[in-house]
């Protein structure tokens, strides 16, 4: 994939894993969007490889989730 069209899936991806992320944490959008790009999920997210920029922002949640709860996360079979 073309370097800009992979930044604008990210520009598409992030805001909305941060809304879920206010939503269920009942945080402020600055306090989700510090944790969620200090996460391993978005290292892993930002590499192209990783092929997670095509998941839904509601599966990156849960993976965001189990990484805040667990210390980890699991790649879903369809990553």
């Amino acid at each position: 994939m073309e370097k800009k069209k992979f930044e604008a899936m990210l520009v598409l991806l992030v805001p909305q894993i941060i809304h879920l992320m206010v939503e269920n944490y009942f945080c402020d959008e600055i306090t989700a969007a510090k944790e969620f790009y200090s996460s391993k999920v978005y290292s892993f997210l930002e590499q192209e490889d990783t092929k997670l920029w095509h998941l839904s922002p509601l599966t990156l949640f849960h993976m965001f989730d189990e990484e805040k709860r667990a210390g980890m996360f699991i790649f879903p079979e369809e990553a």
